[in-house]
């Protein structure tokens, strides 16, 4: 007997509603017809999925395990068929990128401009977002290709380096901070700041400096998730702000300085990821090509094109 693979949808609905009528409500099947798909893969299987406690149901260590699995045939087989489907009906052209905010406004534009020459029937869909939930979409098979920073030491992703840069404390260029005679941790706690969100990984970095020299947090009077905000925002305060030292460049012109401080420092990769194990489309191998022989240079174009766009403002 075969696994089919809608038995396995609802199984997996199933195991995270714990209640056979939740699950059948959400799925819009009959109680019976949920039972009967527990009763084929039980069969299959030759072991009990589920266990009754109470008024719901869990599963068993046999069910755990399948649970693991059930998502990754899942996405197999969809992978399977996509790919089938695109060499059989000739489409190659679709391609999912996705991008942090860095990279997004700058270096995008170029890319898909040579991607277009050289493939004039490609169909780009991105995607723009913080790097970390982007990366939790590329693991899912909901993006091809990320463009932003790099991870490395994860075995289901393939990451591919293409130029360093680092996040450091800045401030507008008159800020009083550049007056002082020697600069601390203790003393930037002295002033509040302008901050990415909680769950943005540089943030975490930043405060995890602090708190291991035994020091509190910074005060952050100002909290967004839109990062390319934060630079106008300390142009026109007295806020200090954490931010890449590429973005600083762009904005160099608009009154913004680093604060040069190794301690707060922190390096970091851009390039492109994508999975290991997943399929890339002939078109999305292409584009990933594209990148890797000219990502650098269209980087530092796109750098020095906005860059100089402030300076003219």
């Amino acid at each position: 007997m075969d696994i089919h693979l809608r038995d396995l949808r609802y199984f997996e609905v199933l195991a995270d509603m714990q209640h056979l009528g939740r699950a059948a409500e959400q799925l819009g099947r009959s109680q019976p017809a949920l039972t009967k798909c527990i009763d084929r893969l039980e069969a299959i299987i030759g072991s009990p999925l589920f266990e009754r406690t109470g008024r719901g149901i869990r599963l068993t260590r046999v069910g755990e395990v399948l649970r693991l699995r059930a998502r990754m045939l899942r996405d197999n087989a969809s992978e399977a068929i996509r790919e089938v489907n695109e060499f059989a009906s000739g489409r190659f052209g679709h391609v999912r990128l996705a991008s942090g905010p860095i990279a997004a406004d700058h270096l995008l534009p170029e890319l898909c401009h040579l991607a277009l020459a050289e493939c004039p029937d490609l169909n780009i869909e991105i995607e723009i977002g913080p790097t970390s939930t982007l990366r939790s979409q590329l693991k899912d098979g909901e993006i091809d290709i990320l463009i932003g920073l790099t991870a490395t030491g994860d075995p289901d992703l393939v990451a591919v380096p293409i130029v360093n840069d680092a996040v450091v404390v800045a401030a507008r260029r008159d800020h009083a901070i550049f007056r002082r005679r020697k600069v601390t941790l203790e003393s930037l706690l002295e002033y509040s700041w302008a901050l990415p969100a909680p769950t943005v990984p540089s943030r975490q970095w930043l405060e995890s400096v602090f708190t291991a020299a035994g020091l509190s947090r910074p005060h952050v009077q100002i909290e967004t998730s839109a990062l390319p905000l934060l630079p106008h925002m300390i142009a026109r305060t007295d806020l200090l702000s954490f931010v890449s030292r590429h973005t600083l460049a762009l904005h160099q012109g608009r009154m913004l300085r680093e604060l040069p401080l190794p301690a707060m420092t922190l390096n970091r990769t851009l390039g492109a990821t994508y999975r290991k194990a997943g399929y890339l489309s002939p078109a999305a191998e292409r584009v990933l090509e594209i990148f890797k022989t000219n990502g650098a240079r269209l980087f530092a174009n796109a750098m020095g094109d906005a860059a100089q766009g402030c300076k003219n403002r």
